[in-house]
């Protein structure tokens, strides 16, 4: 886009204007709050009803030493941004263009960087919030969140009973020394400080709290904003309390109440009759750890949320995930928060990299119950579990969904899938296989499975695979 057109789009995040070059030092807040967020442009000679106005050119020299010289004297670390001169509709304009600093963050001197750090939010600049500054210096380091050092919690105030008491319960003996191998306890300037990672696991971070809401006869009392509702909607909330319980304190409990409290769901498998609560616990389990350890914790004002409605229960985070909700089965896994996935994994409170989503399919599948739906969006994750449904109640979604992810876990167990592996996925006889077929034909309508042997022409023995393989 030419600067004319950047003009007329009016001021954003990247673009600001001024009629003439203040006196103030309003102009370095932009500047720095372009270094911090995602650069931009500030164009000299342009009103605020975006009339071009222009610049003498008599003065352009005093006008660059006098903005180089505000930079220099003004703002920390050193910015160097471009200035040039730009002639539109036979005015003179000139043009600060500001790239993205990797010195994050960049303040004004005399203020500090608690007070004199700002970034860009929509067309203004704003004076960044502690979290805000935190999240700039993490960036700069590229350590994630989990491993930053919480420099403002005294080490000597946290209660670490809890973090020793799990570990002891699944065999293994923690002690300072350990703390600091696993990187939970930094040394930095000659003092132990704890990290995120080790904040979350106790309960002394805002973001380690899970909102649980109640529908229906259950109600969480572990973590944060627990609500209750009833029906399979939100419109009666009937129940709403707040609690301040750490992963590794809490987690267990939290799924051992939840499965306590579900009902019961009876399960055909080999002409026997089987009974299991509503869902497999396996599965909630995974869910609720993958909440916790891949949310995005640099947005604030949401926490991971789990909702129980009569038909299913919801599972979310903040951020997108890193991965093509398609591929979650079989990609090798990524995490914004590694440490604090390791870390979990080591107090089994969750699978081994790589077998979760693995584990949860094969479960919801031995359970007969419909696909699970993984919904992505830009600033969240979300995951829903159903309540059984038969395949004659089951839209044509659900089935391709069911298809598409049987097909992708038996692909990652280097196995075939077909008519007689789908019949028993749904639970159906044999004489069901074209209900099963019209399935297999509508994923693969789809785009999401394909032969895995294309010259074979026998509809008999047809083997398929995931679009991918």
């Amino acid at each position: 886009m030419n600067l004319k057109e950047l003009i007329q789009n009016g001021e954003n995040k990247r673009v600001e204007f001024k009629e003439q070059l203040p006196k103030n030092e309003s102009i370095v807040k932009t500047i720095i709050s372009f270094s911090n967020t995602s650069g931009g442009k500030l164009i000299i000679g342009v009103s605020d009803n975006r009339e071009i106005v222009g610049v003498s050119e008599d003065n352009i020299f005093e006008l660059q030493d006098r903005i180089t010289s505000l930079i220099f004297d003004r703002c920390y670390p050193n910015i160097l941004p471009e200035i040039y001169t730009q002639n539109i509709e036979g005015k003179l304009l000139l043009v600060i263009e500001v790239f993205r600093g990797n010195l994050l963050p960049y303040y004004l001197k005399k203020e500090g960087k608690n007070r004199g750090t700002y970034i860009r939010v929509g067309a203004s600049n704003r004076v960044a919030s502690f979290d805000n500054i935190i999240e700039l210096e993490r960036q700069r380091r590229n350590i994630s969140f989990d491993e930053e050092i919480a420099y403002e919690v005294e080490l000597s105030t946290l209660d670490l009973s809890p973090i020793y008491e799990v570990f002891k319960k699944v065999g293994k003996t923690l002690n300072s020394e350990k703390l600091q191998n696993l990187r939970l306890i930094k040394n930095e300037h000659g003092k132990k400080y704890p990290t995120n990672a080790l904040l979350i696991l106790l309960g002394y971070y805002p973001h380690c709290m899970v909102k649980c809401a109640k529908f229906k006869g259950v109600t969480m009392e572990l973590f944060l904003d627990k609500k209750e509702y009833s029906g399979n909607g939100k419109i009666h909330t009937e129940f709403e309390q707040e609690g301040k319980k750490g992963y590794a304190v809490a987690f267990q409990g939290l799924v051992k109440y939840i499965m306590g409290k579900l009902p019961q769901n009876e399960i055909i498998k080999d002409a026997l009759r089987e009974t299991h609560s509503l869902y497999p616990e396996i599965a909630i389990r995974e869910l609720i750890a993958n909440a916790l350890i891949h949310q995005d914790f640099s947005v604030t004002g949401t926490n991971p949320m789990i909702e129980i409605f009569d038909n299913r229960i919801e599972i979310s985070n903040a951020g997108k995930p890193l991965i093509d909700v398609l591929r979650l089965i079989d990609y090798q896994p990524k995490s914004r928060n590694e440490k604090l996935a390791n870390l979990m994994r080591q107090m089994r409170i969750c699978e081994e990299r790589g077998s979760g989503i693995d584990k949860v399919i094969d479960a919801i599948e031995y359970f007969q119950l419909p696909a699970p739906k993984f919904i992505a969006e830009d600033d969240f994750f979300k995951v829903i579990l159903f309540a059984p449904l038969s395949f004659e109640d089951m839209d044509k979604n659900d089935r391709i969904r069911a298809t598409y992810q049987h097909y992708a876990l038996k692909f990652s167990n280097q196995e075939y899938m077909n008519n007689t592996t789908l019949r028993e996925r749904f639970g159906l006889e044999k004489k069901a296989h074209p209900k099963a077929s019209k399935a297999i034909s509508d994923t693969l309508n789809k785009g999401l499975i394909k032969p895995a042997n294309p010259e074979n022409r026998s509809t008999k023995h047809i083997k398929y695979i995931p679009f991918y393989g």
